[in-house]
């Protein structure tokens, strides 16, 4: 089968087109700045990117049209016909309570993804646009949502719950959701396959940690806590975003600058984390270069991300009772060797050896804990776009 992958986001549009069973894929590639000027990226299967600049993109619709004009062009597409689409994944950032799985879209799925955008708002209705621009180019292809939430759904009430008053739980589900699902759920798969084991045998802490990062306790294959919260501000610091911080600062900031909610959520959200805290970028490695030279407030960044990363991994094996094997996943997980090294220089008392000429590697599945590690060190690189091909195809079947 071949799935058409979609992640939306409020002016671009990540895709590509795959096959699940093969896990071949075919095309990739970007929309950028839909409602601005439009910038668009396609990268055939052994040729070279096409980029395209200033492609009419107004909505939505007009991304999703150069996406499908692409896969079908008579000298870089990839299908003959829009009829080899077999079925669109769209991932769907928040499911609420109402999804645990994977499903097919109707009518009624809609309206309940609709119902949740105040728990996303930054995200739902961008994923809504990309798939309502789908179904108007492609309406009887089957449809898909993948949420980032669904794998969560298995946490037990003391590890969603907040101390609040119950009411706000029962009437506005105010919670821990959890985010990332998709990947969480791909990456302690493969570590199984890795260990040869069970999955339902394991105790995995699934570290995702990339501008926005979150940890998952995986016991048994089940999801029993992960850092990001209620929304995917909560945590780990980040690249832009606070992560867990007393909520009591933000009215002595908000009294002592006359701010609003708003204003001090873009704080939160936008100039916090690593930025914030190093004065110099979002992106880790410039954080590194800048650390190299000296820089002191870069140096500090990075202390602690890692600090708050080792102290989750520490919780995460305590709540499970036990960790069998620790994996470091996306953007810096996969390629960041000072990170994993700092994360993991503390955890020896855990049984956990990090073997530091294995650990010299970028992007690459493979052990990178020492031979004698009770606790096994893994790197595993993340594929969300499988996973959502996978589930959209079972789905489709």
């Amino acid at each position: 089968m071949n799935i058409l992958v979609i992640n939306a986001g409020s002016s671009s549009l990540k895709y590509q087109l795959l096959n699940p069973e093969t896990q071949q894929v075919l095309a990739k590639g970007l929309c950028e700045r839909i409602g601005i000027d439009g910038k668009f990226t396609y990268k055939p299967e052994g040729k070279q990117a096409v980029k395209e600049a200033d492609v009419a993109m107004p909505t939505h619709n007009e991304a999703i049209k150069a996406v499908l004009d692409a896969l079908v062009d008579k000298d870089n597409g990839v299908i003959g016909s829009m009829k080899e689409i077999d079925a669109v994944g769209h991932r769907v950032v928040h499911g609420g309570e109402k999804f645990a799985k994977s499903v097919l879209i109707t009518g009624e799925v809609m309206a309940a993804i609709e119902e949740c955008n105040p728990l996303a708002p930054l995200h739902n209705p961008a994923n809504i646009i990309g798939i309502k621009a789908c179904q108007a180019l492609m309406p009887d292809t089957p449809m898909v949502a993948v949420f980032d939430t669904a794998f969560h759904q298995t946490m037990p009430a003391e590890a969603y719950m907040y101390a609040l008053p119950y009411e706000y739980y029962e009437k506005d589900k105010v919670r821990r959701y959890g985010f990332h699902g998709t990947s969480h759920k791909y990456v302690t798969q493969q570590a199984a396959a890795m260990l040869g084991k069970p999955l339902e045998e394991l105790k995995l802490i699934s570290c995702h940690l990339g501008n926005g990062s979150s940890i998952a306790a995986v016991d048994g294959g089940k999801s029993v806590d992960t850092s990001m919260g209620f929304t995917p501000l909560a945590g780990l610091p980040m690249g832009t975003r606070c992560g867990d911080i007393d909520a009591g600062i933000l009215q002595y900031l908000m009294n002592k600058y006359g701010m609003d909610i708003d204003k001090m959520l873009n704080v939160l959200n936008k100039k916090s984390g690593v930025e914030g805290l190093s004065c110099v970028s979002s992106d880790f490695r410039d954080l590194e270069t800048a650390a190299e030279k000296g820089d002191q407030k870069a140096a500090l960044a990075q202390k602690k991300f890692a600090y708050e990363v080792r102290k989750y991994v520490g919780a995460y094996a305590a709540a499970m009772g036990g960790v069998d094997a620790v994996i470091f996943t996306a953007g810096v997980g996969e390629n960041d060797k000072t990170i994993r090294s700092m994360v993991c220089k503390g955890l020896e008392y855990m049984g956990l050896k990090v073997d530091e000429a294995a650990n010299d590697v970028r992007g690459k599945e493979t052990v990178i804990s020492a031979a004698d590690s009770k606790v096994k060190v893994l790197l595993i690189p993340t594929n969300e776009e499988l996973m959502i091909a996978i589930d959209t195809a079972a789905l489709a079947k």
